[in-house]
């Protein structure tokens, strides 16, 4: 006899039969001995506001449930009924009790897609509770408190949290090493950066946390607003639902680590990350998904006014009518205020664009107008700006809430950024304050200085260095831009 989820708690110490559905399973980790374990949650229709964990154990990865998706329907059967910590849960033995996994719509009838044991046909009240379940779940929307998943411009330290994000990629960076990519449509705050700049060179301050790169074709794919977090899987999790981090569909993530490198935010998936079950009508998705759609819409609306050649003062004031709409609902720091520290020359009528707008520009040659942070710089001292064959050139990493990129400073720019070629000490003062450095902690002093720089508006442009592979060897400059004299 199967057992409803609100009288489970009657059977303490004592086996049953349950029946429910799947709202929420951890990735399969190994136990302390040789089985392998995962902790599912799930609701039925007299117990749906607190769900109950079910802790399946079994030899491998493969004779674990591996729930096709989240919101499918468990059956276990001759299952323990334990307590911990005030809660009761059901536990999975691997030598006496039975699962049979069903798909959450009747597309496939009552055939389960998986089973623990061969030959394992369901009871006709098993049916009966099967087809409730499947009816109550298309209305069934979970209750859940919007504000214990903060967006990813509220992410403020390393800790545990809740993301509420959509999928856009994953990729093999190394043999059986993934990164998820994912998207909220809001960007991280900015975070204070800490390397070794005398040493830029042989350990330079990585682009991303990934170090391959992905394919242009991939990152065209891209939201260009917004930024894109990384999740890695740490060492002893299992891939066991991989399948149900779908590319293109929004998850609740339970759980995640957070952390920091080199001044990135990135998540790890861990033994406690638990992926949270979604209906098609989940109100929190649903809401950012409105306000991700309005400031793509807001986007093309500029676009559509600027190829209809509508006169700038007319654009510009409907843009940032429009704009301060969108981004009062969703705020976003793809374009922060910039610090007066620079100008730039001739085009103050140039709206900015984020560094993912010129990584996937269309044109491999282009001029942009960029608002960004310099968080390295190549050389980081005044007397070695001059190369060895008597040109001035440098390397400056640039940084916005989208994507880090390398930009070269060469000959007549270095100039111009620096307003000609001042003294050493003039000079390094300047460089200092564009990276952020306090005159307390100088280059020259302190080589890990921990340091903030500030936003500041640069004019890049794009260029190829040969024709046989344009897109290839894509580089980019900085010009038409100066570092102004301290007004102190």
């Amino acid at each position: 006899m199967d057992v409803p989820l609100r009288d489970v708690c009657k059977y303490v110490n004592g086996k049953v039969n349950v029946i429910g559905v799947v709202v929420e399973t951890t990735f399969a980790k190994k136990t302390m001995g040789t089985d392998y374990c995962c902790a599912l949650r799930i609701i039925d229709d007299t117990r749906h506001d607190f769900s109950m964990a079910a802790n399946v154990f079994g030899k491998s990865t493969e004779n674990l449930p591996l729930v096709a998706a989240l919101g499918d329907i468990i059956q276990l059967s001759f299952v323990s009924v334990t307590t911990y910590r005030g809660e009761v849960n059901v536990t999975f033995n691997k030598n006496t009790s039975t699962f049979a996994l069903y798909k959450s719509k009747d597309d496939d009838g009552l055939n389960s897609y998986q089973v623990s044991r061969p030959y394992f046909v369901p009871k006709d009240e098993d049916k009966i509770i099967i087809n409730k379940l499947r009816k109550w779940l298309i209305n069934f929307q979970f209750s859940e408190d919007s504000s214990k998943f903060p967006l990813f411009r509220e992410l403020k330290e390393e800790t545990f949290v809740n993301l509420a994000c959509k999928i856009l990629h994953h990729s093999e960076a190394a043999k059986d090493e993934w990164v998820i990519f994912v998207w909220d449509g809001t960007d991280t705050q900015s975070n204070a950066i800490c390397s070794n700049l005398e040493n830029e060179l042989k350990h330079p301050l990585p682009l991303q946390r990934d170090h391959l790169p992905l394919p242009r074709d991939i990152l065209c794919t891209f939201p260009t607003v917004g930024t894109i977090l990384r999740i890695i899987f740490d060492i002893g999790v299992e891939k066991s639902h991989f399948h149900l981090l779908t590319i293109g569909k929004w998850v609740k993530i339970n759980n995640l680590r957070l952390t920091l490198y080199a001044g990135l935010w990135h998540g790890v998936f861990t033994v406690q990350t638990k992926l949270r079950f979604i209906s098609n009508e989940d109100q929190l998705i649903a809401e950012r998904q409105r306000s991700v759609a309005s400031l793509v819409d807001s986007i093309w609306f500029i676009i559509l006014l600027k190829l209809m050649y509508v006169s700038y003062e007319f654009w510009s004031r409907l843009a940032c009518e429009r704009l301060s709409l969108i981004l009062g609902r969703m705020p976003n720091l793809s374009f922060p205020e910039p610090s007066p520290i620079t100008v730039v020359n001739h085009r103050d009528h140039v709206r900015p664009v984020t560094l993912m707008s010129v990584l996937t520009h269309s044109k491999v040659t282009a001029i942009f107008k960029c608002v960004v942070r310099v968080v390295a710089a190549m050389p980081c001292k005044a007397e070695n700006l001059r190369s060895s064959t008597g040109k001035y050139r440098m390397r400056l990493t640039l940084e916005d809430s989208t994507a880090r990129i390398h930009a070269l400073v060469i000959e007549e720019d270095v100039v111009t950024l620096f307003d000609g070629i001042p003294d050493a000490e003039k000079l390094e003062r300047k460089l200092n304050k564009l990276l952020g450095i306090s005159e307390d902690n100088s280059i020259g002093g302190v080589k890990d200085t921990t340091r903030n720089p500030p936003w500041v508006c640069v004019c890049l442009k794009s260029y190829y260095l040969s024709k046989d592979d344009i897109w290839g060897t894509r580089n980019f400059r900085v010009f038409d831009t100066k570092i102004l004299e301290d007004s102190s």
